[in-house]
Formats: C-alpha cells, structure tokens, sequence
C-alpha cells in the first residue's frame, strides 16, 4: 500500500513537470542511500529489496555514481559514462531493476554526477572512446583545463585545453573545460542517457565549485531534470546562494544545493550546547531561497570512517534529525541514520507529512534559549510544534498542541486544528509483539479515536479507545486502520502496515579456510550489526581463532556469533600474524557461511570466496520442519529478497507459487522442481 496516510492528507501535490531546479512546494524526503564504503550494503540487489518500506517514507534516493570506475569505487573517480555500468554497487541489469522497482513504488532515484573531473585509463589524458547510439563520445586531453594541477600536465608534454578552470582545481584526477564545446557535448549526452535511458529522476552534481554555476545552469536547461542538486560544500550562506544564482538561465535559478550553512548550524548547536544558534543564518531561512535547499545533518564526507574522525554529529542525532525533518527546504537524511534511528525518523516523517510541511513553509520561532529552541512551522494542513535541546520539556506548549512524538532531546508537537488521529507505531517489521498508542489531535477532549485491524475503513461503531491509548498489535501480518470520532462521525482515515514475528536470537558459524594462500593461523576482526560483535581482543587484528573443523577434506577455522535481531549482522577481516597480510571487508553476514581465502587480490587485499554452497546440503523442502521462532526470508541464489513470511511457516508453503529453482530460506538452499 502506497503511502495511505500521507496520500490522505496530500491530494493536491503541486505539478512537478518542468521544474527549474527543484519543484516549489515540494513536500518531499530524500534519503543519502549510502555512506562512504557501503559496497555490501547497498548493493542495488539489496536497496531494491527495501524497496517497500522505502516507499512509505521517501520519495527520492541519491544512491552512488553507478557506472565501472576500474575498479572497487565508491564512484568519484569516474572513468566510464556510456558503455559500462558493471559498478562497485552492481550491474546495469540490477541498476536497471532497482530504479524501475523505485519508480513503481513512487520513489524517484537521483543521480550522482560527477563531471568536474574525469579518471584517465593510466596516461594523463588517455580517457575511453564510447559509442552510443550510434554516436562515439571521447574526451580529449584538449578537453583538460591548461592549469590542471597547476600547469602540471601541460609540463608533462600534453597538448592540453586553452582555458583555465573556470572553478576550484582538484589534483586527484584530470579537471574537465567546461568551455569546451566537446566537453559540454559528452555531458550533455550522458545526462539524456540517466534521465532517459536508465530512468534516474534527477542529479546530484558532484563538486560544483570545481566549474562555474553558468555549466549546471546549462547542462539543466538542456537536459530538464525535475531534481537537481548541487554539492557546493560551503559554510557561508552568502556564498552558496552566489551560486544558486550563478546557475540562472533567463533568470530562473536552475538546481537547489545542499545546505551546508544549516548543517554546520546543527553541528554546533550540538558541539556547544548553546540551543538557540540554531537560528543562524542558512539558505533553508531564507524566502528567497528556500526553495533550492536540500538540508542534511550528516554525509558520507562528513561520517566518522572507521578510525578517521571526518567532521561526524557525535551525539544528538535525533535531535538533529528532529529539527531539520520539521523545518522548511527538502531534507535527506543520512543511511546510517535511518538505519541506526530508523523508528523515530519514522515517526517525524510521519508527523511532517501529516501538517503538509514543504519545501517553503513558513517559520514562526517560539522560544530561543541556550537549553532548548522551538518552532511552530505552517504546513498546509496544519503547524508542526518542534522543540530540540537538553530540556525539551522546560518549554510548555500550549493547549492548542498535542504531542504525537517524543525521544532524546526532541518533542513533536501537532496543532490541535488539524482534527486527526495519529498512530505512535509506524509501518514496518517488528521482532517482538508492540503496541500502538493511538492519540487525537483535536480541542475536544471527547474526541475517540476508532480502529479495525483487518484493514477494513473503521465507523462509528467500530473499536474505540480514549486518546493516548496502547492497543495491542497482533503477531504476524496485519493492517491498522484508525479513525477520529468527533461528534458521530469518522474522519482522517490512515492506515499502517506490520509484519510481527516472535523472533528469538539464534547462532551463526563463520568458517574460514586459507589453504590457497598459505597461512598457518588466522584472526577474526569483527564488528557491525547490534554493536555486540567486536572481538575479544579490541586492538587489530583482533581474535586469534583456535577452533578448527574439517569439511570436504578441508581444515576450517571457526567462530560462533549469535544474530540478535532480524536485522543484526556480522561483518569481518581475516588475517595472519600480526595482522597482514589480510582479506578485504566481507560484510553483512547473518547465517552459517563458509569463506576461502583467495590468492586473487584487491590492491594489497586477498579477496574472499562464499563457497558454502559447496559444503552445506540442497535440502528437499518438504521435509523440512515450521520455523518457529524466526520470520521465514527466502532468497534468490543471487542474495535478493524474494519474500519474508511470518513465523510458523514451512520451507514448502514459503516456496510455494515460485518457479523453478534454486533459494535460500534462513541460510539453506532448497530446490524447487
């Protein structure tokens, strides 16, 4: 069910066709799908099959630069734009897939662009011929900015471009002449080929103040994405509205822009612990600009990256999320945060969807004090009360108020006007039994509030509760619909989904066997998941392992690690000695896996075949037992989710209805014939 509670409320969504920029009005949230070396994580295989849940809450995604880059990438070093789409995340059939799977379920898949610069194929200026459709599309070295690297390659005997960088020069690859008319030709043909050909809704432009604004300006122009965002990472609101209008054409603005000026606003808020900076100047408090604003609290530039520090939000990430998910602009919120706060950034979508909060909502501050800071912001449906900092109670609403949402220095408050009925349990899969609390937002406080959990529209004389009420949700499948009964009649209909299962931790085995590389002892280094999985010895490389077994005439060290929740993993690195030489990242790991060390590398890095299909058994499905105590998740033998069902369900009735093949239920395969 596509977005029922917000659809409700949204029935007249402003026209998106031929925006300039970014739509006005717009009441939209994008989530970052990735953060920096989230190769296993979002896989195209793997965000596709979130694709659902996704659905209810955003309505874009950024996901990563997506063609071959030569090699393991996270895509800023792009080598190819026409003719090879195998990437770090996938292939293009996958690609192709996950974008057509987004735009069914009503989420548009924004693109990362990087054009400021371009990898060559190990020759300074040696970038790749690509023909497409019919045409063949190169960048020359003419095509290279004559100061590139301050005049380096032009020392080297290049016959580079006539022009200057028109922007900021950046010495890790070629800088790309946006003056060139061949330059602008291959941009202008890769973005037809995201926008028309892979079906990506908008860009992402990375870099921008590598090239004058006028290019994105053009480039849009020419190409008319409905979504365009520049990553223009400047902390001086002046500056990076300098650019929005440096993008104009006829003079209309032609991209929005990530609001660094807010998110360095939200950091120090946080860091100092004075509340009320959050009024400091950002483009999202501007008017006149709002509209282009794509706030954000945290990115994959700005992440803690293992050990590396970065510039990360080390506390307070809900509060942050709480304020930029109430306030005008376009909010994206970070992977990590959603994964990690996923429940509460639920809740505040929820809310600000529910009051019609968009991009240019007007703000009305209520209180400003070091220890907390509120705003009342107008949305077309109703006011969103939002209250940050550490007493977020010491600020009283008033009784035209009623609280929907509360956690870690945050409150939500919903205008009693808007006559609804709010649900504190969003859509989604729990691994315990819940329960809902059920409140009304109205002045009358004989108002009830009705609910069936069949999914039927409930009546008047359907179940009633008082406000704030906790009704208990059933294990299993079903669907709450609520009502707000006021004076005999039923109103502000919404519906919530669930998938409740009675799931009780079980124990994976992790083996290793390193015969083709020699070692003669091995160290597990774990991390991931629930955070309960780091090794006993915390400092690299971690656990020596001692248990051994022996498979298919092999020696294979092992580990037991228990799973903890439905979405609890293990990722690991294996290696000898003292720690190197070692393997690459093998993440996400949540049943029994067997692991060969391979002799192949990845730089300096052994790569790591899954060969537990090699060990463990192809079981007949029909004699296989119910499962109990766990969701039942069965898998293509390519690792995508096919389908999940409730606990008590055989192997046979999971399979049952799919064709011929082989899957995966719970980390045994079966075979369907």
């Amino acid at each position: 069910m596509k977005k029922l509670i917000y659809t409700l409320f949204f029935m007249l969504i402003p026209m998106l066709a031929n925006a300039q920029g970014w739509p006005e009005k717009y009441p939209g949230v994008m989530l970052q799908g990735f953060y920096w070396d989230s190769f296993s994580d979002t896989k195209w295989t793997k965000l596709e099959s979130q694709a659902e849940e996704l659905s209810q809450y955003f309505d874009l995604v950024w996901i990563p630069q997506s063609a071959n880059c030569g090699g393991l990438s996270m895509g800023y070093d792009d080598l190819y734009w026409f003719s090879d789409y195998n990437s770090s995340f996938g292939n293009e059939t996958e690609l192709r897939s996950l974008i057509s799977t987004f735009k069914s379920k009503g989420i548009g898949t924004i693109a990362d662009v990087v054009i400021n610069h371009r990898k060559d194929m190990g020759a300074w200026v040696n970038f790749p011929a690509e023909t497409y459709k019919g045409v063949t599309y190169q960048l020359l070295a003419t095509d290279v900015c004559k100061n590139d690297d301050g005049g380096y390659v032009a020392q080297q005997g290049y016959t580079v471009g006539p022009n200057n960088d028109t922007g900021e020069d950046w010495s890790g690859m070629r800088d790309l002449d946006h003056m060139s008319e061949n330059v602008q030709n291959n941009v202008k043909a890769y973005l037809n080929l995201l926008l028309n050909d892979l079906g990506y809704t908008g860009f992402r432009y990375d870099m921008v103040k590598g090239y004058a604004g006028s290019y994105t300006g053009m480039y849009n122009k020419h190409a008319n994405p409905t979504y365009s965002v520049g990553e223009y990472w400047d902390g001086n609101a002046t500056t990076v509205k300098n650019w929005l209008d440096a993008t104009k054409v006829d003079g209309a603005i032609q991209s929005a822009v990530f609001d660094f000026p807010f998110r360095y606003t939200v950091r120090d808020a946080i860091n100092t612990g004075n509340w009320k900076s959050l009024a400091n100047t950002s483009v999202m408090a501007d008017k006149a600009y709002q509209r282009y604003a794509v706030t954000f609290v945290e990115n994959h530039d700005t992440e803690r990256r293992s050990n590396a520090e970065q510039d990360p939000i080390k506390k307070d990430t809900l509060a942050a999320n709480a304020f930029m998910l109430a306030m005008p602009g376009t909010p994206c919120v970070f992977l990590k945060h959603w994964q990690a706060c996923k429940q509460d950034i639920k809740l505040m979508i929820n809310a600000r969807k529910m009051a019609g909060i968009h991009n240019q909502s007007t703000v009305t501050n209520f209180a400003s004090q070091n220890a907390y800071y509120a705003n009342k912001v107008t949305g077309t449906n109703g006011d969103l009360l939002v209250v940050v900092g550490t007493t977020p109670d010491a600020y009283t609403s008033t009784s035209r108020y009623t609280r929907v949402a509360a956690g870690h220095h945050y409150r939500y408050y919903l205008s009693n006007s808007m006559n609804t009925a709010w649900c504190g349990l969003p859509s989604g899969t729990y691994d315990k039994a819940q329960k809902a609390k059920l409140v009304a937002v109205t002045a009358d406080a004989n108002a009830k509030i009705v609910y069936t959990l069949d999914g039927s529209k409930p009546t008047a004389s359907s179940t009633a509760v008082a406000s704030n009420t906790e009704i208990d949700i059933p294990m299993g499948v079903s669907t709450l619909t609520i009502g707000l009964l006021l004076n005999g009649s039923v109103s502000a209909i919404s519906s919530y989904n669930y998938n409740i299962y009675d799931f009780q931790p079980y124990e994976i085995t992790v083996y290793t066997n390193a015969d083709n590389v020699g070692w003669s002892n091995i160290n597990y280094w774990t991390w991931g998941g629930d955070g309960t999985h780091a090794p006993t010895k915390t400092s690299w490389p971690g656990d020596r392992i001692t248990q051994t077994t022996t498979a298919n005439g092999k020696t294979w060290w092992y580990k037991k690690f228990t799973i903890n929740k439905s979405d609890d993993y293990v990722n690991f690195v294996f290696s000898t000695g003292s720690g190197s030489p070692q393997t690459v990242d093998i993440e996400n790991i949540n049943k029994d896996t067997y692991f060969e060390i391979s002799t192949e590398k990845d730089g300096t890095k052994h790569k790591v075949n899954d060969v537990t299909s090699t060990i463990t058994a192809i079981e007949d499905f029909i004699t296989i037992n119910k499962y109990n105590n766990i969701p039942v998740k069965v898998y293509s033998i390519d690792g995508r989710l096919i389908q999940m069902h409730e606990t008590g369900t055989t192997a046979q009735e999971a399979l049952s209805g799919l064709g011929k093949g082989i899957y995966i239920i719970n980390g045994k395969k079966f075979i369907v014939k």
